[in-house]
């Protein structure tokens, strides 16, 4: 048997019994191996030193160095290269004593037929094999991983680029926001923009699934939305100041990438002259809370299909007031996923109303209280993303 195309495979054999050693080389060499004997186990050490055998057959019982001490020896130096024991018939307390330090395989003086012996000695190579191939399989998962990991790394930087900036004042407003991937890179994604001086466009968008094709959803989404951005300001093609007509258009346009990925999403127009909220939702929960100047607050109406499950779909247009001292805080899906699981949907609800007045807009303590920390190592199930637009 070759463990590599095109090289006889080694075997080292110790024994001091002459006859027997001789008797056990001869065959292996007819058997088609490469064999080196040696009397004992001093002697073998320093053949195995310098021909590196892929397998060793010991005695146990031998002057100089016996075979306990050379089966230690060789698990230290090289832990894969399989060692069979050869023990007296009353030596099987040292027999089971070497396979507690390592050794593949017993076999029991005298050894009348030979035969037995290759069938164990290829069974160990069988075995080196498969554990050198799994070895091989797992380097290259590491090496594969350590490339994903550096794709998942520039990925990330990529889309953190396409990111606005975490906080925006603009006069009397505060326009915030916080994601956290659950993977390297997100599904979830957030804009805020101007449209003109007093009006700004924003949306807080989650595709389905996790990952690098969900990102790819984000970075289509952050085009379709700068090319709108583009019309208006060249032709005045008012479709980004209306949300139903814009998550129509990016509805048509996912769909019809075929990428099997859709969003949900709150599309909005902030008017900071008249305080003017004019919002959609494509599907997504949980919907919009407006948190009022006396600490009331309410889940704001609207639903619709998620953005590029189906063509050409109709939203609605939901308006509200912003008014001093007010805001207006959205949150994705994952929000839910790391609450109390004790908890249905309706607890969660009115869970989450509660934390949004008392956090008075701090994105820190909202997520604090909904049991999420930021610096722990365990992954959290979905991507968590919170956006705040507050009238100071």
């Amino acid at each position: 048997m070759a463990l590599n195309s095109g090289v006889k495979t080694k075997i080292l054999v110790i024994d001091d019994e002459i006859a027997l050693l001789h008797s056990i080389t001869a065959y292996l060499e007819d058997s088609g191996y490469v064999a080196f004997s040696a009397e004992n186990g001093k002697a073998g050490l320093e053949i195995f030193a310098r021909e590196n055998p892929d397998l060793v057959l010991t005695d146990l019982h031998m002057p100089v160095l016996g075979g306990l001490e050379v089966l230690n020896t060789i698990s230290k130096s090289s832990s894969d290269t399989p060692v069979i024991v050869i023990s007296g018939a009353g030596e099987l307390n040292d027999a089971i004593q070497a396979l507690r330090f390592g050794a593949g395989d017993y076999l029991t003086k005298p050894i009348a037929d030979l035969q037995v012996l290759e069938h164990a000695v290829n069974k160990a190579l069988e075995r080196k094999q498969l554990i050198m191939e799994n070895k091989l399989y797992a380097q290259r998962i590491e090496q594969s991983l350590k490339i994903l990991e550096e794709d998942q790394i520039a990925g990330r930087r990529v889309q953190m680029s396409l990111l606005p900036p975490e906080t925006l004042i603009v006069k009397d407003f505060i326009f915030k926001y916080k994601i956290f991937p659950s993977l390297g890179l997100s599904g979830d994604f957030v804009e805020y923009f101007a449209i003109t001086e007093d009006i700004y466009g924003v949306y807080l968008a989650d595709v389905s699934g996790h990952g690098a094709s969900s990102a790819f959803i984000t970075v289509l989404l952050k085009s379709l939305v700068a090319q709108f951005q583009a019309y208006y300001r060249i032709n005045k093609n008012d479709t980004i100041m209306s949300p139903p007509q814009m998550m129509q258009v990016l509805s048509n346009e996912i769909y019809a990438a075929k990428l099997s990925k859709y969003l949900t999403i709150i599309y909005g127009v902030m008017n900071l002259v008249t305080n003017e909220f004019t919002y959609g939702v494509g599907g997504h929960y949980p919907n919009p809370i407006l948190v009022k100047a006396d600490s009331s607050a309410h889940y704001l109406p609207g639903s619709g299909f998620p953005v590029g499950i189906i063509a050409r779909v109709d939203y609605q247009a939901q308006k509200t007031i912003l008014n001093r001292g007010e805001y207006l805080v959205m949150f994705s899906d994952g929000i839910m996923e790391i609450m109390s699981p004790e908890k249905n949907l309706d607890l969660k609800d009115q869970a989450l109303l509660d934390i949004v007045v008392k956090s008075k807009g701090d994105i820190p303590t909202m997520l604090a209280a909904c049991g999420f920390d930021p610096e722990t190592k365990v992954q959290q199930p979905d991507d968590i993303t919170v956006l705040v637009i507050g009238h100071n």
